[in-house]
């Protein structure tokens, strides 16, 4: 069985989705970066060319305004965490996550639905790790809006 990692986003009246094979990933973990990013976070920004004129839900859960103060916890040595939304005008939410990057700099994500197994979950996300200095890192997300490329940026801050 071929399994598919989705990335959408949506864009005014646009859809913007990519898929990645992750059979093409390399499975080898880069544990020095894992270890770097093991603790308490805050997304600080999330930032994108035209973010004035484009909605973006950001991993299929909410507009990515509502992750600016959001709380991320990463554990890496058992890959498990979990995200905290908790914006102003927003609607409140926390879930599980399992993570881990990858020798090619991928950041790779899941969001655990309540009471379900990471083994159950079927897809995720796939980010560039960018900027990792000891008290922040970027994750950068690669899209394609309208026929033209863009990134979405998330900027992590050390809590």
């Amino acid at each position: 069985m071929k399994k598919i990692i989705f990335i959408c986003m949506i864009a005014l009246s646009l859809f913007a989705c990519k898929s990645a094979d992750p059979n093409a990933l390399s499975t080898k973990l880069d544990k020095s970066s894992q270890v770097a990013i093991k603790g308490n976070w805050i997304l600080t920004s999330v930032s994108f060319p035209g973010s004035e004129y484009i909605k973006v839900t950001s991993f299929d859960i909410a507009d990515s305004k509502c992750f600016v103060g959001s709380n991320w916890k990463f554990i890496s040595n058992n890959n498990k965490g979990s995200v905290s939304l908790n914006a102003a005008d927003c609607t409140g939410y926390e879930s599980a996550i399992v993570w881990s990057i990858n020798k090619q700099g991928l950041f790779v994500l899941k969001v655990l639905d309540e009471g379900l197994k990471s083994k159950k979950v079927k897809t995720g996300y796939l980010l560039t790790v960018a900027n990792q200095t000891e008290n922040s890192f970027q994750l950068i997300d690669q899209i394609t809006v309208g026929g033209q490329a863009k990134s979405v940026t998330y900027q992590f801050q050390r809590n």
